[in-house]
């Protein structure tokens, strides 16, 4: 099938779904690169052309640099564009004494990792909004973007009051990555209708929380630590906040029975199901193979029908939370989700 587009920028135009890269990471169990590698080549063929990492995910930006080595000799220069979003994640330590050429040398580690001479799409990363100094970062990444290192520039995890300080900073953002699913609902509130006032573009990720938005956690007790990887650990606490595992079993079922009206999967419903959100421009699926590939297409087929979105909307509206801004809970200091946190995996 062809998969569908949107243009975030004038020229620069990605697939709705991108390729997600945090589960290609260390915490998330052994990775066969030449087999990642391999699946990246036939997701970018089934036309998931649009990948993203991070300059902290252990590994992951050099993974993709090597498969653009082998894309590029496969298919020459006329070959099918790859996109590679990548992050800027200076470490918390760090950034009260950031300056330009910390950030300089977090950009040209990437580019050399990638092997590219330009950056498709820079997020920035800000641990902590305590501590002055991201406009000024935002700014250093808005210079490289004129000197030819850095295509676009977005942000990640920002809430809304941040970002509009960069845009009426005056810096280009395209778009901000956040975590939105089923289960956590907070970038459809006020981080919605700014972008859609100033032209930013949502890049979901989180859409199958961690993994749980699958059969095999249907009807079955709820899980005790120690978690098989890191991204069951985090979205766990997610689960605790929509209302516990029994208001997330009653989620399950309803997807259960929707996925098997329509001869698919829990997976496929959950992603199509952001993809429905006006706000939302593309999803990112953190799909560790090729097995995972054709529930990930199949999400591009989802419509929801009036009584579907009623009854998902009915139980989403009893939830407890998760509540505040983007990312608010992650950023309380002491709590539950910040305790998960690497914070300074440059240093590491």
């Amino acid at each position: 099938m062809s998969v569908p587009t949107v243009t975030l920028a004038p020229g620069y135009t990605i697939p709705r779904i991108i390729k997600g890269g945090w589960q290609l990471a260390g915490g998330h169990g052994s990775v066969d690169s030449a087999r990642a590698i391999a699946d990246m080549a036939t997701f970018a063929e089934a036309g998931i052309t649009a990948f993203d990492c991070a300059d902290i995910y252990t590994g992951v930006e050099a993974l993709i640099g090597a498969f653009l080595r082998e894309w590029r000799a496969m298919h020459g220069p006329s070959g099918p564009a790859i996109r590679v979003h990548t992050k800027c994640v200076p470490d918390l330590d760090a950034l009260a004494t950031l300056r330009r050429p910390d950030i300089e040398r977090i950009i040209d580690r990437s580019l050399a990792r990638l092997g590219v001479e330009t950056l498709d799409l820079v997020q920035l990363h800000w641990w902590d909004f305590d501590v002055s100094g991201v406009e000024a970062a935002a700014g250093h990444l808005a210079a490289m973007q004129q000197e030819g290192k850095i295509q676009q520039i977005g942000v990640t995890n920002f809430d809304a009051p941040r970002l509009r300080a960069l845009l009426d900073a005056g810096v280009p953002v395209i778009s901000n990555q956040v975590q939105l699913s089923l289960l956590d609902r907070r970038p459809l509130g006020d981080m919605a209708t700014l972008c859609a006032q100033r032209g930013v573009h949502l890049l979901a990720y989180g859409a199958l929380a961690g993994g749980f938005f699958d059969v095999r956690w249907l009807g079955v007790p709820e899980p005790a630590e120690p978690l098989e990887n890191r991204s069951l650990v985090k979205y766990k606490l997610i689960i605790e906040e929509f209302g516990g595992w029994t208001a997330f079993q009653r989620v399950l079922q309803l997807l259960h029975e929707i996925a098997a009206a329509r001869g698919t999967t829990i997976g496929a419903i959950a992603i199509g199901s952001v993809l429905c959100e006006p706000a939302v421009s593309a999803a990112i699926v953190g799909a560790r193979h090729t097995g995972h590939l054709p529930a990930t297409l199949a999400a591009l087929r989802v419509t929801l029908t009036d009584d579907e979105r009623r009854a998902l909307q009915s139980l989403i509206a009893h939830a407890n939370g998760p509540r505040g801004d983007v990312y608010a809970i992650e950023r309380e200091k002491g709590g539950r989700h910040a305790s998960i946190m690497r914070y300074n995996l440059n240093t590491e």
